[in-house]
């Protein structure tokens, strides 16, 4: 694994302006911006306002804390496991929290007085924690921590894709298409009463994960290296897994299970701008969210229901991630 490259400044100077250019364009247009069509004209102030307020706000503000999340998450742990294909998805976190939300959803149509809003992101943070948990505790039994964090991960989510299949088997329809929708992530069903708890708590875990660009630098050089500057290395990789378990557990509560963002954000980061995670992490952030920002103007644009949110992410981001592997291996070849 390469060492941190130090970034020109007229770089870093460049790709801030813009990602600015590009966030202030995409919050313009998903609130109206020149009589936006992706949303319903109306005729009254009042009305045009409450929509503004109570819809297109709450839904900008859920798209790019979703996507920072993802993609800020997914950068740690690349560097964590060494692997540049680690992902909440792939190495289970993502599936153990949706296996709970699933388990939410499919009691909450059973009994009505559970199917409590504030329940919900609660079960995803104990699933991502659980399923955090499990992963591990069976690495520590695999030889190699690293792969082994891998090959358990990829285990929790066979066996969490699993029981949601079951969960779909068994429940009626009404679930099994709130279940279906819910799972392939969206961005609508946001509001103000969720946001204002699940915004803060994610803006201050995504605030600690990019504090530590400088600890995570330190392991490209390996854990002895890293524990001669200074870092506990066993202690500090379990607090960030913890950290990023809470992060995703927010995201998947909020916005359901979305692929792909922080798979392909920090690895095409890297990919152009090298490997100081004191620039990659906060720059995931803000890539991340303009990346979903921009799929939920395209999942609104190409119909009259709203795509759900997974779709175009794997639709659009396999294609790019495969070209992005393929041109890695030309140039190690």
């Amino acid at each position: 694994m390469p060492g941190p490259n130090n970034l020109e400044r007229k770089q870093k100077i460049w790709l801030l302006i813009l990602l600015s250019a590009l966030i202030v364009s995409s919050v313009w247009v998903l609130l109206g911006g020149l009589h936006n069509p992706l949303f319903p004209n109306t005729t009254s102030a009042v009305v045009e306002q409450r929509i503004l307020w109570q819809l297109r706000v709450p839904l900008v503000i859920t798209a790019f804390i979703v996507g920072a999340g993802l993609a800020v998450s997914s950068a740690v742990l690349q560097v964590l496991l060494r692997n540049p294909l680690a992902d909440p998805g792939i190495i289970g976190i993502s599936s153990g929290a949706s296996l709970a939300a699933a388990l939410f959803l499919t009691l909450g149509s059973a009994i009505p007085f559970l199917y409590v809003q504030y329940l919900l992101p609660v079960f995803c943070f104990l699933g991502a924690l659980l399923s955090t948990a499990a992963i591990y505790l069976i690495s520590k039994r695999l030889t190699g921590m690293h792969s082994g964090v891998i090959l358990a991960g990829i285990a929790i989510s066979t066996l969490s894709g699993a029981v949601i299949a079951w969960l779909h088997f068994l429940s009626d329809a009404q679930t099994m298409r709130n279940m279906t929708f819910w799972l392939m992530g969206s961005v609508n069903q946001a509001d103000w009463k969720v946001l204002t708890v699940a915004g803060p708590s994610l803006l201050i875990l995504l605030g600690l994960l990019v504090r530590q660009g400088r600890a995570l630098n330190w392991l490209y050089f390996g854990a002895s290296s890293a524990q001669l500057a200074g870092l506990n290395v066993t202690r500090f990789h379990k607090m960030m897994l913890l950290v990023c378990a809470l992060v995703v557990g927010i995201a998947v509560s909020i916005a359901g299970s979305i692929a792909f963002v922080g798979l392909l954000v920090p690895h095409m980061l890297r990919n152009f701008f090298g490997y100081d995670n004191r620039f990659i992490l906060p720059a995931s952030g803000l890539l991340g969210g303009i990346v979903l920002m921009v799929v939920v103007l395209v999942g609104r644009a190409v119909g009259e229901v709203s795509v759900p949110v997974s779709m175009l992410t794997a639709t659009l981001g396999g294609p790019i991630f495969l070209y992005s592997i393929l041109r890695l291996n030309r140039q190690m070849g």
